[in-house]
């Protein structure tokens, strides 16, 4: 997902929908061109979205080592979605993720964000980051130098070029809302984090309270 936001001269603004980078340049999608290519523009980032969406991002990583602390080493990510309002998530295992593994999931991400573990992010050779343990998307193609994103040595370390949080505590909650299989040997968790966690949680508080009250 990329950046959206304005560009804004002295006497336009121009909304931008979408950033991409292709071939080493930033391209920015808008609804229209400017009426004047001489004049000098600023262009603004819609901070929030992206805070959410690094929220996301983070968030799958400290997921991605809870899976392997939780249901062994065998978990490899096959394919993500992150925006921000929520995140997806894929990997291989063999059987459907019991509750119990769910809630041991979700308190071991919670803990990481709690320890407000500060992000450490490098480039490296290829080399180096392999030396240091970093996983990497399988089948993936890398160049000689990468991006290592690092949330406790101990614990996550993964090549990756996106943007994330400058320590987990920005994340604030993380819930999983739904586990499925989505092909053999591969299941799909959705989860949100921050507001999109905390209005869940009241919501589901909400029908409690309704169902105690009708059962009195």
């Amino acid at each position: 997902v990329g950046d959206t936001g304005v560009l804004e001269s002295i006497n336009e603004k121009i909304t931008i929908t979408d950033t991409k980078k292709e071939n080493g340049i930033f391209i920015h999608f808008t609804d229209r061109l400017p009426e004047n290519f001489t004049h000098t523009f600023t262009a603004k980032v819609n901070a929030e979205r992206r805070h959410l969406t690094e929220n996301n991002h983070s968030a799958t990583h400290l997921l991605h080592a809870a899976l392997r602390q939780v249901l062994g080493t065998h978990v490899e990510q096959k394919g993500s979605l992150v925006n921000d309002e929520y995140l997806r998530f894929d990997f291989s295992h063999f059987s459907k993720v019991t509750d119990e593994e769910i809630s041991r999931i979700e308190t071991t991400v919670n803990q990481k964000i709690r320890e407000n573990i500060a992000s450490d992010i490098r480039e490296m050779s290829l080399e180096d980051a392999r030396k240091t343990g970093a996983m990497a998307l399988f089948g993936e193609k890398y160049g000689e130098t990468v991006r290592v994103v690092t949330f406790d040595k101990d614990y996550s370390i993964e090549l990756c070029g996106g943007t994330h949080v400058p320590a987990t505590g920005q994340i604030g909650l993380f819930k999983i809302t739904s586990e499925g299989a989505v092909a053999a040997g591969i299941r799909r968790i959705e989860a949100i984090t921050s507001i999109k966690a905390e209005e869940f949680v009241n919501e589901q508080a909400g029908l409690v309270q309704e169902v105690k009250s009708l059962l009195k």
